[in-house]
Order: C-alpha cells, then structure tokens, then sequence
C-alpha cells in the first residue's frame, strides 16, 4: 500500500466496514445525522492515512476511534462546559477494547432504525440505502424514479426524524419489529438489486453491495427462521446470484441469460435456495418474495435456455400479479406472456405500461419492447427501441450492450433474441 492509494481490498473492506461503524457510533453518541458525517470523515482519513502507514491490526476500530474523536470534537465545540465536559470525560475506544467488543455487529439494529415508525417507507427504504447500502443519493433517486435533489432532501428530513424522535438506538421489540419488517425487507431487495445490477456506472455489478445485502438477510432469516417471506427473499438472493459468474465476459460487458454458460453458475447456492423456498412455499401462506424466488428457481433449474418452463413461471406471475401492483412485475408478466403465447401478445401487454405513474419513458420498458419487436421480425423498429433504451440507462454495461443488439441488428448480424431481460429481480420503490 505504498502507491499512495488504497488497494481494491482495501476499498471493499471500507464499503463493508461503514454500515458497521455508523451503527457502532450512533449507539454511543445517539445523533444519526452527526455520526454519518464522524464516519465519513473517519473514512477520508482511512483512504490517506493507511496507504501510507499501513493497515491497522483492528480496522473496525481504527475508524470507530476517529469517528468518535470527530463527534466528541464536535460536541465540544457546540455544547455547553457541563455537556462538554461529561463527553470528553468518556472513554474513547481504544483498538483493544473495540477488540474486546468485536462480535458486536450494530448493522442489523442499524437496519431496523433506519426503517423507523415515525418515517413513511419511502423515506426510511431511502435512508437505510444511504446509510446501510452505502448507495449514492443519485443510486437511490435512480431506484425511485425521482430527482436526485428530491432525494436529497427526503433523506436528510428523515435523518432529522429520527434525531427528534428520541427512541434510543437499539433492537426494536418484538411488536414494533413486526411493523418495521415490511420496509426492512424491502430495503434489503433493493440493496440487493444494486448490487447485481447496478443502475450507474461502468460495472454492471456491485458484489459488495449485493453480498451484504445477503449477509443482512441472513442475519434477519436467523432472528425470525419460521418466517415465510424472510426465507423466500433469502431464497430469491441466492437463487440469482448464483448466476452472477455466468453475467459478464471478460472485459466486464453484460452476457444475457440465454447466452450464459450455466455450468459457471453455482450449484450449492441454486440447491440452498431451492430448498427455502420450497420449504417456505409449504408454509402455507405465499408472499411476492417467496413468488419471485420461485420463479427464480424455475430459471436455474434449466439446463439449457430452451428448456425453461415458461408456462409455469407465466402462471407463478399471474398469481403475482394478484399480490403486488408494481410495474415491473407487470414488465416481466409481459416478457412471460410473450414467451407463452408469442411476440404480438406480449407488446400488447406493454401498452398499459407506457403511461405516467408507471414505466413511460423507462429504458426498461424500451428494452423489452425492443427484445419483442426483434422477435416478431420488426427489425427497423427494434433497432429504434434499442437505442432508445440504450439512451436513456446509467449503466455503461447495459448501454454497450444495446448499443451493441441494434448495431448487429441493423447489418444482419444479431444471433435470434432470446427472453427480453431475465429473470433479475426489478427494481421498485
């Protein structure tokens, strides 16, 4: 680490660490909105400082030290000599007594804070992607559909929220878990989301984001096993990423689902989310997640491409459709139908969809409809619809790869479309 910049490894062990520290140091001092910004700056001096004189033995407790630091620091600038005086009388957690106190993970309670009462659950599924997910607040508004400066400001009030709400950091209880668990479950799907297929940027994945969001589940799967819809989201995240070797080529571009090579997928993780959500299913009552993951589970248990069981998958997404209003569980519907009954049918589904309040306008939606008209052999107009999608993505994979379908499209050269998008879980808010 002598280049003067942090290594890869280095990197990720920072975006892992951070949820982890926020919630260690929000414990201790109680004020949300003041520990984020001791955190960030603990993670700037991480970045300068370790390239330079090496990792330390307890990177956890290096950076809860300096953020504690950076928020006694504060309080004893902005509160009076009494206050002043009691905060710096507390003790600063050395290496060693972070050591002590290491099996202490406060991302979980951290989860359940962010996904407070007092908060709508747009606004707490936002501050639990800034604050746990580490998403950017231009990530998050992409995953709503809204203005980054509308995202901004929804965060920062429910920061606020919290800070007055005065409920101390910790586990909720039992009842109050119970009302939060809607929005945590959620929050984790999204966090997932972006992680296997990120909205901005040159990667098409983010592992580390989308391997946390697993790590949490897990983790909220242990707290309460019997639940049905915890083990089906458990089950869903295992089921997809197990494709996750199979999704990009060498240089990082994105390799469609027909076009994988399934024996990369991984086949421990296809036969642990296989058993839950057919342990879940038996349950008795069925959840989206527990849905989605079955559907999921269809798709992996082919051996080829063409030999995925579209009629069941098109059946499990009717009884979906009942469950959740959501456009994208309408587009994959669609791309269902399609494959069921034929192009014309499912373009017709996508009519309803290209309306305010829905997709219109989404390069999703321009994707799939590109997909369609290239299998019903309207080439001119798939051509449009790619580029059109490939216009309108952040994602740099995802826009090369468009851009890529109409420009062999346009000489002739495209291999025949095979299902429009895949079975990756939509993104929603």
């Amino acid at each position: 680490m002598s280049s003067g910049r942090l290594d890869v490894a280095a990197e990720n062990l920072l975006r892992e660490l951070a949820p982890r520290v926020l919630g260690a140091v929000i414990r201790r001092f109680g004020d949300f909105g003041a520990a984020e910004d001791a955190v960030q700056e603990a993670l700037i001096a991480a970045a300068l400082q370790w390239p330079r004189d090496g990792m330390p033995d307890n990177p956890r407790g290096w950076l809860i030290q300096v953020a504690a630091r950076r928020m006694t620091d504060r309080l004893r600038s902005e509160q009076a000599r009494r206050l002043r005086e009691a905060f710096a009388a507390m003790p600063i957690a050395t290496e060693e007594t972070q050591a002590a106190g290491s099996d202490q993970d406060d991302t979980l309670i951290l989860l359940f804070t962010c996904c407070h009462p007092a908060l709508t659950p747009s606004s707490a599924i936002a501050l639990t992607l800034r604050a746990v997910g580490g998403l950017t607040t231009a990530e998050i508004a992409n995953a709503f559909l809204v203005p980054e400066a509308t995202m901004a400001q929804r965060i920062s009030r429910a920061k606020q929220t919290i800070k007055a709400s005065g409920v101390p950091f910790g586990m909720p209880t039992d009842p109050e878990r119970a009302r939060r668990q809607s929005a945590v479950l959620h929050v984790l799907y999204l966090i997932f989301n972006e992680g296997y297929a990120s909205s901005i940027g040159a990667s098409l994945q983010r592992t580390e984001l989308s391997q946390e969001a697993i790590r949490l589940t897990r983790a909220v799967h242990d707290l309460l096993p019997g639940d049905g819809e915890i083990a089906g989201l458990l089950a869903l995240m295992l089921l997809t990423d197990a494709r996750r070797p199979a999704r990009t080529g060498g240089d990082g571009e994105l390799i469609p689902l027909t076009d994988q090579d399934r024996t990369l997928w991984d086949a421990g993780l296809i036969a642990e989310g296989v058993a839950l959500v057919s342990a879940a299913l038996r349950g008795g009552s069925i959840g989206v997640y527990q849905l989605q993951a079955a559907i999921a589970a269809v798709h992996d248990e082919a051996a080829r491409a063409e030999e995925t069981d579209w009629p069941q998958i098109l059946a499990l997404y009717e009884v979906l459709r009942g469950l959740a209003e959501n456009p994208m569980v309408e587009l994959n519907h669609a791309i269902a139908v399609a494959m069921v009954h034929g192009p014309q049918v499912g373009l017709a589904r996508l009519a309803s969809l290209d309306v305010p309040g829905k997709l219109v306008g989404h390069y999703r939606l321009a994707a799939v409809r590109a997909h369609l008209l290239e299998k019903a052999g309207d080439h001119a107009a798939a051509i449009a619809h790619y580029r059109a999608a490939a216009d309108r993505t952040a994602s740099l994979p995802e826009r090369n790869y468009l851009t890529t379908r109409a420009a062999r499209l346009a000489v002739g050269d495209a291999t025949p479309a095979g299902e429009p998008g895949g079975p990756t879980p939509g993104r929603s808010a």
